[in-house]
């Protein structure tokens, strides 16, 4: 057990450096800050001058507290990404905090330049991802304490907790700003809304109930 260990440990951290590196290219400096205040725009964050980086642009607090699961999915990320930690800008790593209600869900998202890998701190969630067209396997499995799951990048995945106490769970992801497009937001709550014409020909749904799930997803007055 003691040779087995450190070469799973190994193991892992060639991953994700594997991960890194096909996700961000690599770095020609030891950091690269993202200046917030820079009107430029690029692929990614301008840096600000090395000299003027402090401790503070490599840190975060506030991921021991529970987020706010009042709403009406039961959960609820606290994202951890270049906006909340410019250092890591360049660095193709982030993450975030999971927090679920009692039948708490994650609704079906995708992450477009990003793989997910996910550990259980507390609870039970039931997690899958659903493969590309046109098999659209489910592939699913029940997690506990302790267990860790991967999403491979851009397919649509969920997070439910199916036990009866609170859970939390941490996600880490190969990119500095994964981005996440939640399914039923994106269509049904798009600006401006896409026809229900298209919609109720692609659902084969009736046009009243599209107009029903754009007014539930849509903007709020």
């Amino acid at each position: 057990m003691e040779i087995v260990v450190p070469l799973i440990v190994l193991v892992l951290l060639s991953s994700v450096a594997s991960l890194t590196f096909a996700s961000d290219p690599d770095s020609l400096q030891d950091f690269c800050v993202a200046d917030k205040n820079s009107t430029v725009f690029v692929n990614g964050k301008v840096c600000k001058d090395p000299k003027l980086a402090t401790a503070d642009d490599f840190f975060v607090a506030g991921l021991d507290k529970p987020g706010n699961t009042s709403n009406p999915i039961g959960s609820s990320g606290t994202p951890v990404n270049v906006d909340q930690i410019p250092g890591l800008n360049t660095l193709g790593v982030s993450m975030v905090r999971l927090d679920f209600a009692p039948n708490g869900l994650i609704t079906p998202h995708t992450h477009p330049r990003a793989t997910e890998m996910v550990v259980v701190l507390e609870g039970t969630l039931l997690v899958g991802f659903v493969t590309s067209t046109p098999e659209n396997r489910l592939i699913s499995k029940v997690l506990n304490k302790g267990d860790v799951f991967v999403f491979p990048i851009g397919l649509i995945h969920f997070l439910w907790n199916t036990g009866k106490t609170n859970a939390v769970a941490f996600g880490a992801f190969n990119n500095q700003n994964p981005g996440i497009i939640v399914i039923a937001n994106s269509i049904f709550g798009s600006t401006p809304s896409i026809s229900d014409d298209v919609l109720s020909k692609a659902f084969e749904l009736d046009k009243k109930i599209i107009d029903y799930l754009q007014g539930q997803f849509g903007p709020k007055n």
